[in-house]
C-alpha cells in the first residue's frame, strides 16, 4: 500500500491550504490515519489523527485552525489548514497506522507547506 500526499505549496500568513492523502489500498485497513510534520532541525511531530471510529486528536498548536477528515469511499484523508502561520512551515507527512501487531506504519513521501510572513 502506498500513501500519496498532495496540496502543499506556498501561502501567505493567514491563508489556507488543504492537504490530501490518497491510499492505493483500502484505508479501512488502517486503524488510524494521521498527519505529521517536520520542520528543518526539528523532530517530526503529530499534527492531527483520526481513527477508524472517527476519534480525533490534534496538536495544541493547531487546534481550532486545522481539521482532519476521512473519506472512506475515496480512500482519502484530508487536512484543512486555516489561519496558517509561518511556524506551520514544514514538510507534512501522511501516516497509516495498522491495528497493533498487524504490520508496520505506512508513510507518504511528504509535501512541503511554506507560510510566508
Amino acid at each position: 500500500v502506498e500513501l500519496v500526499e498532495s496540496g502543499g505549496g506556498l501561502v501567505h500568513s493567514g491563508g489556507s491550504l488543504k492537504l490530501s492523502c490518497t491510499s492505493s489500498g483500502n484505508i479501512l485497513n488502517f486503524f488510524a490515519m494521521g498527519w505529521y510534520r517536520q520542520a528543518p532541525g526539528k523532530q517530526r511531530e503529530l499534527v492531527a489523527r483520526i481513527t477508524e471510529g472517527g476519534t480525533l486528536s490534534y496538536a495544541d498548536s493547531v487546534k481550532g485552525r486545522f481539521t482532519i477528515s476521512r473519506d472512506n469511499a475515496k480512500n482519502t484523508v484530508s487536512l484543512q489548514m486555516n489561519s496558517l502561520k509561518p511556524e506551520d512551515t514544514a514538510v507534512y507527512y501522511c501516516l497509516g497506522q495498522p491495528r497493533p501487531g498487524l504490520g508496520l506504519n505506512t508513510w507518504g513521501q511528504g509535501t512541503q507547506v511554506t507560510v510566508s510572513s
